[in-house]
């Protein structure tokens, strides 16, 4: 702290004792320690079913801590990360091992590790309208934005609303292409989008919606080409890598494993106990994850759908989001606040990182090239972008199969 002004931590003052984001424990009149428990044993977790968390504890999977994948690296103040949902915490995401893309209350930026400056990238705050004409482009735009969630990715970004708002920007040109309200009802959230490559080789991205939809946008031609309806609000949907399988979570403890292109449901998943608000694919296509507010992530293989895997328990709360590597070694799963854990997908989940600090998290992204990984702090005081980087001081028995 420098008159009275907390600063960024770097990887070498952490090393000296420094706290990673700059908390003076030794002011205060509490210890670390003391501080961690106190929260470990009056946080409270929102759940929809009462008591799911409690009985979510049996049969959860026991691992060992102590794995050291990724490093601190630094905590960068200026970059201050927001979030306008308590359920929602996908804000955050990398596009490589030095470009990070976030929320800061009304805005988009992109954040450089590399040469330490911020820039905006989108402003929601006033009117935002389409730059471009398109058949399905709505072109009075919308005003005061709030972005529920957010995803960058090959240049693209979409942003998704309160309202059912997405907003369709390429980041290498100017104005915005594309603006559109996949419904009218005020309580349809848009709780996810996901971009990603169709087989005809055009750009598409699909939205989830809490008035039960699912909905695939075609980027070349800027118009929606399916709309999937599910018996409950849709809170996260994942498409697997080779684009055939949709996992769909949401108002229901049951998720379904949906056939992508018909939007039918192949299986339901069994086991958790409340609503769910993650999901993501394993690189390899076979392995999938959900995170609940039973405070649990199940692990899937999707050829045998009878029960997870795996089911790997948090400290304080529900599993928000959840990330693979691109190589698949590694799965992140963030609870609500101070905890995100990385687990060894390689050793079958039985070693974890558990990466600790203070404040509620806004997302979570590895970088492409595995090397980074960035988490969004939220706090008054403490609010900033936490960096890790790939660590390469693995022990001989992390790096045994």
């Amino acid at each position: 702290m420098q008159n009275g002004r907390v600063t960024d931590t770097t990887s070498a003052q952490a090393r000296k004792g420094k706290d990673i984001q700059g908390i003076p424990w030794g002011r205060l009149s509490i210890t670390r320690t003391k501080y961690r428990q106190t929260r470990l044993e009056q946080y409270k977790n929102y759940e929809n079913v009462t008591n799911s968390g409690e009985a979510s504890e049996k049969g959860c999977k026991s691992t060992e801590k102590g794995g050291m994948y990724y490093e601190f690296w630094r905590n960068t103040r200026s970059a201050k990360s927001t979030i306008l949902h308590f359920q929602l915490r996908n804000l955050v995401w990398a596009t490589s091992k030095h470009d990070v893309y976030l929320m800061s209350n009304y805005s988009v930026i992109h954040w450089s590790a590399l040469t330490r400056k911020k820039s905006e990238v989108l402003n929601v705050s006033g009117h935002v309208a389409p730059s471009e004409k398109h058949p399905g482009n709505l072109q009075e735009g919308f005003s005061q934005t709030q972005v529920s969630t957010l995803t960058v990715k090959d240049k693209i970004l979409v942003a998704g609303g309160f309202q059912g708002e997405l907003i369709f920007k390429y980041l290498d040109r100017p104005g915005i292409s594309f603006c559109c309200r996949t419904t009218y009802d005020d309580n349809a959230i848009t709780n996810a989008v996901e971009i990603y490559n169709a087989s005809s080789g055009a750009v598409h991205f699909m939205a989830s919606n809490n008035d039960c939809g699912v909905r695939d946008y075609d980027m070349e031609k800027f118009q929606m080409s399916r709309h999937f309806h599910f018996p409950w609000p849709v809170n996260h949907s994942s498409l697997s890598p080779d684009g055939k399988l949709l996992v769909v979570v949401g108002d229901n403890p049951e998720g379904i494993l949906a056939d992508a292109h018909s939007g039918k449901s192949i299986h339901d998943l069994h086991g958790h106990l409340d609503y769910s608000f993650a999901s993501a694919w394993n690189p390899d296509g076979r392995m999938f994850a959900t995170g609940n507010q039973d405070k649990t992530c199940r692990v899937w293989d999707a050829r045998n759908l009878s029960k997870s895997l795996a089911v790997l328990r948090a400290n304080l709360g529900a599993i928000r989001s959840i990330r693979f590597t691109s190589d698949g070694q590694f799965m992140a799963m963030a609870e609500p606040a101070d905890f995100v854990h990385i687990f060894d997908v390689t050793r079958g989940h039985e070693k974890q990182q558990e990466l600790d600090f203070f404040g509620e998290i806004s997302g979570m992204s590895f970088s492409p090239d595995t090397e980074a990984l960035f988490v969004g702090v939220w706090d008054r005081t403490y609010g900033s972008l936490l960096q890790y980087k790939r660590s390469r001081n693995l022990s001989y028995l992390d790096l045994l199969p």
